[in-house]
């Protein structure tokens, strides 16, 4: 058995280096995000395509639900696919969760709208958000967990930051590609058909994302975990019907994830309908503004996962939470300050803006993206280390699901709800406020610092092979 191991090691590690890992994991991973996130984007325009008008608060409500629905589900899928990884393996999952995506996304792309086929057009739509979201709800865990098994112990905030980036890049590919069809083809022509291109187009990266990961191996953790007899047989009964396993699953959301995914989700998504449907800044400015900010505060992730290596997760995760929550009021006052002078639009009755000052603006949003990074850069070498190897991937996808599909992916809808509610467009702005400072107070009380938990000592010791092949990356 040992030689078997042995051999299956040198195997996994020999034929590629680090680097490639972290590309074949990341490009798939991104691709999942583009897909998930062009809903996101077009989800005021979808307002007008998939659901009855007449009435547009209630139609933007409604397609901010089917946006929704997609994270709703997520923990399910989680909970379905972080048992396959558990028991099969982290590769065979994560083709399956990007192959679900793919399809589903494609299918968006050829969906009749609200005008042809009536109510069936937004019952199709939600249920093909479901299936995005059940494939989501497996691909995170997986890609984070293949690189961190991947990583040397001392690294592995380094390493694991870069899959972290792929979520806001996969939105920044969503900006580009919808603003690009947008811009080049005109607004008639993109609202009769154009608008099915980005999703039509996924299907050509999700074909090579599966030719790159095809090339991957199992990780040599789970590798030597499975040959020596010692991976779960039952990793539901283990997570949830043992109580240390569940305090930690409760521990990581409410004391990490749920706070992360509120200052995720506002400082990018919250942002972008702020500055569209609140301020009525065009979508050329929109998306110009969150997408330039957006890249700019990108390298942070790499910046915050290589400091948790050295002064921990919590203080980075946490300061984070903790500053979103006490800066967010100004920051959106700023924002409509800097949005310029309101005219009335004359279509719509709406007020505009129609000479924002977009420097101060793109300023204003990079540092919500700054926040971003903050929570988000070292979160995937946080939850690896919070949970045991044999159970990693399903008890590490529910708080972490349950965080981004629940607390963040209903940010929008709340917001947009508290606002109409109360007539007041900064109302939105307390739920990101209240969850993250429940996380910042649970988290530093009861959520153990992990930068210095060695994950490979629960397979023996970290292999010659594996530091081989993180020396060149």
């Amino acid at each position: 058995m040992a030689t078997a191991t042995a051999t299956s090691e040198q195997s996994s590690t020999y034929q590629y280096k680090l680097p490639f890992v972290i590309g074949a994991s990341a490009a798939g991973t991104v691709i999942e995000w583009y897909d998930f996130y062009l809903y996101g984007v077009l989800a005021a325009f979808f307002a007008t395509q998939f659901f009855p008008p007449g009435n547009e608060v209630a139609a933007l409500l409604s397609s901010l639900a089917a946006f929704g629905a997609g994270f709703a589900v997520r923990p399910f899928g989680a909970a379905f696919f972080g048992r396959i990884g558990d028991i099969i393996g982290r590769k065979f999952t994560f083709l399956v969760t990007i192959t679900l995506m793919g399809a589903a996304t494609a299918l968006v792309g050829v969906l009749p709208t609200y005008a042809q086929i009536g109510v069936l057009a937004p019952i199709i739509l939600v249920t093909l958000r479901l299936l995005q979201g059940l494939a989501l709800g497996g691909e995170y865990g997986g890609a984070a967990i293949y690189v961190a098994e991947h990583s040397p112990d001392h690294e592995r905030g380094k390493y694991t930051s870069w899959i972290q980036t792929t979520a806001t890049v996969g939105l920044v590919l969503a900006l580009a590609v919808v603003g690009l069809f947008r811009i080049t083809m005109g607004d008639a022509a993109f609202r009769e058909y154009g608008w099915r291109i980005p999703f039509l187009l996924s299907s050509v990266l999700v074909v090579l994302a599966l030719i790159i990961r095809l090339r991957l191996q199992e990780t040599p953790l789970f590798t030597r975990l499975k040959a020596g007899g010692n991976s779960s047989t039952s990793p539901w009964r283990e997570s949830f019907g043992n109580a240390p396993n569940r305090r930690l699953i409760l521990l990581a959301l409410f004391g990490a994830t749920a706070g992360q995914a509120v200052v995720w989700y506002q400082g990018q998504f919250q942002a972008l309908f702020f500055l569209q449907n609140t301020l009525g800044i065009s979508f050329q400015n929109s998306y110009l503004i969150v997408g330039v900010a957006i890249v700019l505060a990108t390298p942070f992730f790499i910046v915050f996962g290589r400091l948790s290596d050295r002064v921990g997760r919590k203080p980075i995760i946490l300061g984070g939470c903790l500053l979103a929550a006490l800066t967010y009021v100004p920051i959106y006052l700023l924002m409509s300050q800097f949005a310029g002078p309101a005219t009335t639009d004359a279509a719509t009755g709406r007020a505009v803006h129609l000479n924002p000052n977009i420097p101060m603006l793109i300023a204003l949003v990079w540092i919500q993206v700054v926040y971003v990074t903050m929570v988000y850069g070292p979160i995937a070498a946080f939850l690896v280390e919070y949970f045991p190897a044999r159970i990693r991937y399903t008890s590490l996808s529910i708080p972490y699901h349950i965080g981004n599909g629940w607390f963040g992916g209903f940010l929008p809808l709340i917001g947009a709800s508290l606002a109409a509610a109360t007539g007041n467009i900064y109302a939105g702005l307390a739920y990101p406020i209240i969850v993250a400072l429940i996380t910042v107070f649970i988290g530093w009380r009861y959520v153990r610092e992990t930068k210095d938990v060695r994950i490979w000592d629960e397979v023996g010791g970290e292999t010659q092979n594996v530091r081989a092949a993180t020396t060149t990356a």
